[in-house]
């Protein structure tokens, strides 16, 4: 059995790295990465907004079954493009430029949106957003991860899925407020689209009075900027001493030709090429869970369950209260519990999660006074499984698994696969639910767990307790997909 929980001894120690002691650093950290996950929050915001936008939307505009699909997944389809390409531009023009550019598209395509005639230009906007949602998916992550010690690095780095999850939240219940108060308003979604446009600004602004990432600067040989840099969220001698360390690696790479390889580069390399399809195929399950189709449309599914339109806006709160909850209790066992173990367990509650409502839509038919609330209660529970073992974690994994001379265009190729993902599920579960009905497509969400659970089991290496440093080596020697270091009964020196 793999232990849930790590030796205190680990590959860490024998870097010999001073201690992480407290000190004011940390609240600089903190404030860091606060200013950072603002991206989050609006990843969260406008990918869950369309939730309740979306009727009245559709009334106003006149759309049909078809291009409410496209409004919803255009976004999703700029996302994909949004991570691949900008994942690739945070590692030319830095991390800190790239989410500042970020900032200004949210905001623009924000605007777009609220003061669109029609249903292209509104198709227009929202794959502004998704693009800026995609670079944010990518980039935020990746800059958390590098700028944090290792020892809080799950956590650090999971606060942007938590600030995802918040959004979401936030969306729902001002999507809630603003429906039943003035719902009856013409151009009532408009409303709910403009909030978005608040965290933007912020973001822009508080991106401005950050650092750039330390790791980044010392590849590009900035190395007395990357120094200063981590004198402000470290001890002195840590941040002397890690320095020395990312020094040292990215030298070793630039001796050996890797220092931001290409993508024909990485294919050319077996242990480049695995190590991205685990990251592809950590995205893609993720996504094909399902978790998004309730996020988006979670209001038809309530109402295909029995509840009004007005009951399943409201209702919808309880899957988004659920998932912030789990995201706390996600950052609490981020640097406490293995990540493949966390992932295991993610998996098997969401696979029961979706046989158990796939059962109770057949055992309580339409019409059962029952049938709102069970299934309510399973998508609640399938929402706080989703959010606490899984989303932070793939995350996480997604911003340490990759070797630096690969990072920027590993991760954005891996979220680019998770968006198209995203994308073709959000555009065809209408035509899902219609095919097959509620009950069917819970069945295939829970055939798709089962084959996700042997993926994670034969392929996903453990990377809790290590340096990225020493991720990095690992990956590139191969040794981290050796069997009981992969399963982290091991750990490589």
């Amino acid at each position: 059995m793999v232990s849930a929980f790590a030796d205190t001894e680990g590959p860490e120690t024998s870097r010999k790295l001073p201690p992480l002691t407290e000190g004011p650093f940390r609240k600089r950290l903190f404030y860091v990465a606060l200013i950072a996950t603002f991206g989050g929050l609006l990843f969260g915001y406008d990918t869950g907004v369309i939730n309740g936008a979306l009727a009245p939307m559709t009334r106003e505009l006149g759309l049909t079954a078809f291009t409410e699909g496209v409004v919803t997944s255009s976004l999703l389809f700029g996302a994909a493009v949004g991570a691949m390409i900008l994942g690739r531009v945070s590692d030319k023009w830095g991390r800190r430029k790239t989410i500042i550019l970020l900032a200004v598209a949210f905001f623009v395509g924000a605007l777009v949106c609220v003061f669109t005639p029609n249903f292209e230009i509104m198709v227009l906007g929202r794959v502004i957003l998704g693009l800026a949602v995609g670079g944010a998916s990518t980039v935020v992550p990746v800059y958390l991860a590098e700028l944090a010690p290792f020892e809080i690095r799950g956590s650090l780095a999971g606060r942007n899925e938590l600030m995802i999850v918040v959004g979401q939240l936030a969306a729902f219940v001002i999507n809630a407020i603003i429906g039943n108060i003035w719902g009856q308003h013409e151009g009532v979604w408009r409303y709910m689209l403009a909030i978005a446009a608040i965290p933007a600004i912020c973001l822009f602004f508080g991106m401005l009075r950050v650092p750039e990432s330390p790791r980044w600067l010392v590849d590009q040989g900035r190395i007395e900027e990357a120094r200063e840099v981590l004198k402000t969220v470290r001890p002195l001698d840590r941040a002397n001493a890690e320095i020395a360390e990312v020094q040292e690696l990215v030298e070793e790479e630039k001796e050996a030709e890797k220092s931001t390889i290409s993508f024909k580069e990485i294919l050319s390399n077996k242990w480049f090429v695995r190590i991205l399809i685990v990251g592809i195929g950590l995205g893609v399950a993720q996504q094909l869970t399902g978790i998004n189709s309730i996020m988006y449309y979670g209001q038809v599914v309530l109402v295909e369950a029995g509840f009004s339109e007005n009951a399943a806006l409201i209702a919808n709160i309880a899957p988004g209260v659920i998932a912030v909850v789990g995201a706390f209790i996600a950052l609490w066992m981020m640097d406490r519990v293995n990540r493949r173990t966390t992932l295991i367990t993610g998996y098997t509650l969401t696979t029961i999660s979706h046989v158990l409502i796939g059962i109770a839509s057949f055992a309580f038919p339409v019409g059962d006074p029952l049938r709102p609330y069970v299934i309510l209660t399973l998508v609640v529970i399938f929402v706080g499984s989703m959010q606490t073992f899984l989303n932070v974690a793939t995350w996480v994994m997604l911003s340490e698994l990759f070797p630096l001379a690969m990072r920027g265009a590993a991760i954005g190729i891996s979220v680019f696969f998770l968006w198209i993902t995203n994308a073709f599920l959000g555009l065809f579960f209408p035509s899902l639910m219609e095919l097959v009905g509620l009950t069917g497509t819970f069945f295939l969400f829970a055939g798709v767990g089962v084959i996700a659970l042997i993926f994670i089991y034969a392929m996903v290496p453990e990377t809790r307790g290590r340096t990225l440093e020493e991720i990095d080596e690992d990956v590139t020697s191969g040794v981290i997909f050796d069997k009981n270091v992969r399963k982290g009964k091991v750990k490589n020196n």
